[in-house]
């Protein structure tokens, strides 16, 4: 089973409903729902999630979504080795910078898919969007 991480981008196309992008986003969720790939995210995302969600929701409605999150994804660990790699990288996005070295020192995970591609360019993994991703496990 491929093992992805999942951007928070993806996630909150799907819990926005962001058209066009909520479709593919909603397709890969179920890939991980059904089984088919394993997806994954880190713990400062969920982080941010809460905090963007609690704008438009309360506080019982955004758990509920992150409680539906977390029965179909897991979470991958941010340790000091993470940070560091991410503090000393060519990333001009710090958040994206410490889901790469995260993903990275995970050892298990090959794929990123996000929307913002260019913001993972010295990335190692391979990075696609949603529906570039849909067109490969095709």
């Amino acid at each position: 089973m491929e093992k992805v991480l999942i951007d928070t981008d993806v996630i909150l196309d799907f819990l926005y409903d962001r058209k066009p992008f909520s479709e593919e986003s909603s397709q890969i969720l179920s890939l991980c729902e059904t089984g088919k790939i394993k997806g994954f995210v880190t713990s400062i995302m969920l982080s941010n999630l809460y905090y963007l969600l609690k704008k438009t929701a309360k506080h019982e409605k955004v758990i509920e979504h992150l409680k539906m999150l977390m029965s179909i994804i897991d979470v991958i660990t941010t340790n000091k080795k993470s940070v560091l790699e991410a503090l000393n990288s060519g990333f001009k996005d710090f958040e994206d910078a410490l889901q790469n070295f995260s993903a990275q020192n995970n050892n298990e995970i090959h794929v990123i898919i996000t929307r913002n591609t260019k913001d993972y360019k010295t990335s190692n993994f391979a990075i696609m969007n949603p529906e570039t991703y849909l067109k490969t496990i095709q």
